[in-house]
């Protein structure tokens, strides 16, 4: 019985083991299963702000296609560009506190050393890159030619000649060094100087001429130049003060933490506004195909060089410097360049920007909240392509040859105007006269470059922010790095002072002794060193 009963319990065992082993796999598919539900769900609530905000895009195509045979009024237009007016609102109003408190934090948080060090860096960076997009647009300009053979085309496309004033370049620089240093600095969160000119008849030895004469005037417009200048010297101001400062400095912090939370709001609501922006922009287009095939060639010329630029020079710059993968860099900044390319403002996407490259792309709240409001400000890649190749494009319309001298001051004209420009949409447009002047073009042109310019002006912005973000994650880098490298000389130095130390009072004052009671007994008993000597 014995027996029987132990071959029974055998079988028992051999049955639930069967049973098991059939039921294994199937367990483990269905944990398997749930996993991955949770991954997916995970990876969901991550990118959610990415997927809408793409999602934005596209649905505000289709609904541009789907309204535009409708023959809205410019009522009609403006009621459906209602809830992207108020995306756009919302983040100009935040651009004034963002820009002056994240500037005085960053800039008070930051050591003299390190001020002046990031600054250099961030300066050579802006300044090589602009200059790079500069050549970039005008051998561009020279191997597509764009304007060849584009002539009447204000005729063709039914456009008058663009009134422009023309400005001379002595004055544009002058009113960018004037706008860095504002008489009035509540007077600056909304106006900003400009040079006008008026005609007074003078009598000269009998022969009365005509002269202009310019005259300083303000227009409306936020002096962000200014403002960035102010708050600069402010944060470096109260870091000199010391303790007395400090206060003062966590007020700033404060705000400016506020500010973002006010940003991580707004950020939600801006797939709906990208939607409706963008389909009210395909509404508002009278004759895309008669304007494209017109000015195809200077779309194509303008856009390949902000893909190039974008795409290939500075992605290369960024692995120059960090030998990190920049397009998983750029892959956390989705959101804010697709605000870019709805919004065609570098100012409205810096909030969107700030957030995104901290949360992101953990690039220290120091580095970006210092770097990034100035590059919005003097960083424009995308301008300098955009107004180097419309000044070759008009420059082939009226048939010039430039010679090198012209192109010379395209190029550094280019680059100087640049960082003048407004970061609000069409900003650009206008300093393109002052590259005309410069080389003695005709600015009515002008106004084939307005009719095109809510196209070319998508990519200008995303290369712009584009050009800031990288440049936000290259001085991460390099300040980590100069971190590392300051901890590892100060270890070496503790090694060195322990291992060369005789005395307590010839040890470096970093080294703490690890051995106080071997020196206390050492003290202690007397004997023991009489009988060692």
């Amino acid at each position: 019985m014995e027996e029987a009963a132990a071959a029974a319990a055998g079988e028992s065992k051999a049955g639930h083991g069967r049973n098991g082993h059939a039921e294994g796999p199937a367990a483990e598919e269905q944990r398997g299963g749930g996993a991955r539900l949770r991954g997916c769900r995970g990876f969901l609530r991550r990118n959610a702000l990415v997927l809408l905000t793409v999602s934005g895009v596209v649905a505000g195509v289709a609904l541009g296609a789907a309204v535009r045979g409708a023959a809205l009024g410019p009522a009609q237009v403006a009621y459906l560009a209602f809830p992207g007016e108020l995306l756009l609102r919302m983040l100009r109003m935040v651009i004034l506190p963002l820009v002056v408190c994240s500037l005085v934090s960053g800039a008070a948080s930051l050591d003299t050393r390190s001020l002046g060090r990031l600054g250099g860096i961030a300066l050579a960076y802006f300044l090589g890159t602009t200059l790079l997009a500069s050549g970039l647009a005008v051998a561009l300009g020279f191997i597509v030619r764009p304007g060849a053979g584009a002539s009447a085309l204000n005729t063709q496309l039914g456009l008058s000649g663009l009134p422009t004033k023309s400005k001379e370049t002595v004055d544009s620089f002058l009113d960018l060094v004037r706008n860095l240093f504002p008489s009035n600095l509540v007077a600056a969160a909304f106006e900003t100087y400009v040079t006008d000119y008026k005609m007074q008849l003078r009598n000269t030895t009998g022969n009365a001429t005509l002269e202009k004469i310019p005259v300083g005037s303000e227009i409306k417009g936020m002096n962000i130049l200014g403002l960035v200048m102010f708050a600069l010297v402010l944060g470096v101001a109260l870091k000199k003060l010391g303790p007395e400062g400090e206060d003062l400095i966590r007020f700033f912090n404060s705000f400016n933490e506020a500010t973002m939370v006010l940003v991580t709001w707004i950020m939600w609501y801006v797939p709906i506004g990208i939607m409706f922006l963008v389909g009210s922009k395909i509404v508002e287009m009278e004759d895309i195909v008669l304007l494209v095939t017109s000015l195809g060639k200077y779309i194509f010329a303008s856009i390949l060089g902000h893909i190039i630029h974008g795409g290939i020079i500075l992605p290369l710059i960024y692995f120059a410097a960090t030998r990190q993968n920049p397009y998983r860099f750029l892959l956390g900044l989705i959101t804010p360049l697709a605000t870019a390319f709805a919004t065609c403002s570098s100012s409205a996407t810096l909030p969107s920007m700030i957030k995104c490259i901290e949360e992101n792309n953990k690039v220290d709240k120091r580095i970006s909240r210092f770097i990034l409001p100035i590059g919005a400000t003097v960083n424009m890649d995308g301008a300098a392509i955009f107004q180097c190749m419309a000044a070759v494009f008009i420059a082939q319309l009226n048939n010039v040859d430039l010679n090198p001298g012209q192109i010379f001051t395209i190029l550094v004209t280019a680059t100087a105007s640049s960082v003048g420009a407004a970061g609000v949409p069409a900003g650009g447009v206008l300093t393109i006269a002052i590259i005309l002047e410069a080389i003695g073009l005709p600015t009515n042109d002008l106004s084939l470059i307005l009719a095109v310019d809510w196209i070319v002006d998508r990519t200008t912005t995303v290369v712009n922010v584009e050009g800031d973000a990288l440049g936000a994650g290259i001085l991460n880098y390099l300040n980590e790095k100069d971190k590392k490298e300051r901890e590892q000389e100060l270890k070496e130095v503790t090694v060195e002072a322990v291992a060369n130390s005789k005395s307590e009072a010839e040890t470096s004052p970093l080294v703490t002794h690890k051995n106080p009671v071997s020196n206390t007994s050492s003290t202690a008993d007397p004997e023991s060193k009489e009988s060692v000597l």
